[in-house]
């Protein structure tokens, strides 16, 4: 009896793989994904202490002011940006908070700071968490993009900015 259900145990394992053969061939792995271009490629963050250089073409240094759409918010805030040779600024005046930037890399046409509210921050009782912002220039404006977190809730913000 046992020769009997190993000669069955056997058939049955053939049978299973025989039978998934044809199925993992309907289904072939997919192409490997493509590598971007070099000029779509992060350029590196620099060692602490310098900051990252800006991208050919994409001066950001001015005051830009406008308003900011958090989504899920129901009216948007304002918001003002200060950038210039010694580093950046953030006001938030509809929220009474401000921070500071610092670059953290830059791209083709893309700059990212982190940011870190110094007046207003919500672990000390305001309004503010401390975030991401990424930049775009847009013709004569800055396309913003802003993301950040307090507890378990993420939270994005976006808007364009007009320089003063």
């Amino acid at each position: 009896m046992t020769k009997e259900f190993l000669y069955c145990a056997v058939a049955l394992v053939l049978a299973m793989c025989g039978a998934t053969a044809p199925a993992t061939a309907q289904f072939p792995p997919p192409p490997p994904l493509p590598t971007p271009p070099a000029e779509a490629q992060p350029v590196p963050v620099p060692p602490k202490g310098k900051k990252a250089p800006a991208p050919a073409g994409l001066s950001i240094a001015g005051n830009w002011s406008g308003q900011v759409t958090q989504v899920g918010s129901q009216a948007p805030y304002k918001f003002e940006l200060v950038i210039g040779r010694k580093g950046a600024e953030t006001k938030y005046p509809d929220l009474d908070c401000t921070g500071t930037l610092t670059r953290a890399g830059a791209w083709k046409s893309y700059i990212l700071f982190v940011e870190i509210i110094t007046k207003g921050a919500v672990d000390k009782g305001g309004r503010c968490p401390d975030g991401t912002i990424t930049l775009a220039r847009a013709g004569n404006n800055l396309a913003l993009l802003w993301f950040g977190s307090i507890e378990d809730n993420t939270i994005v913000a976006y808007g364009t900015r007009s320089k003063k």
